[in-house]
């Protein structure tokens, strides 16, 4: 099993700035890509910005030059820098992580953009 442990998550006015963490713990061999997907109220969960362990990154079209993924190997934990929030960026933030054998999700963290 892998826990991920995300936090970070707030209330912020648009225009404002968070950083999302998520550190993952148990039995981690292998693991491989690490990533934030956001789910808003009526909408389906979608993929944000995921990172590979060798630092390759993917982003969705809309946080393009907005957000940017890292990663710290050493401590198992991926961080969504996220600038210039707007509104439509309100949504549950879920941290993922494949591994060999098994695609794991964290509980989640709010994210709230007031205009």
């Amino acid at each position: 099993q892998v826990q991920l442990v995300e936090s970070g998550g707030a209330l912020v006015q648009a225009g404002g700035s968070l950083r999302l963490s998520c550190a993952a713990s148990g039995s981690i061999f292998g693991l491989n890509f690490m990533g934030w997907y956001r789910q808003a109220p009526g909408k389906q969960r979608e993929l944000v910005a995921r990172i590979s362990s060798g630092g390759s990154t993917n982003y969705a079209d809309s946080v393009k030059g907005r957000f940017t993924i890292s990663r710290d190997n050493a401590k198992n934990t991926v961080y969504l820098q996220m600038n210039s929030l707007k509104p439509e960026d309100t949504a549950v933030y879920y941290c993922n992580a494949l591994v060999v054998g098994g695609n794991y999700w964290g509980q989640g963290t709010q994210v709230t953009v007031s205009s």
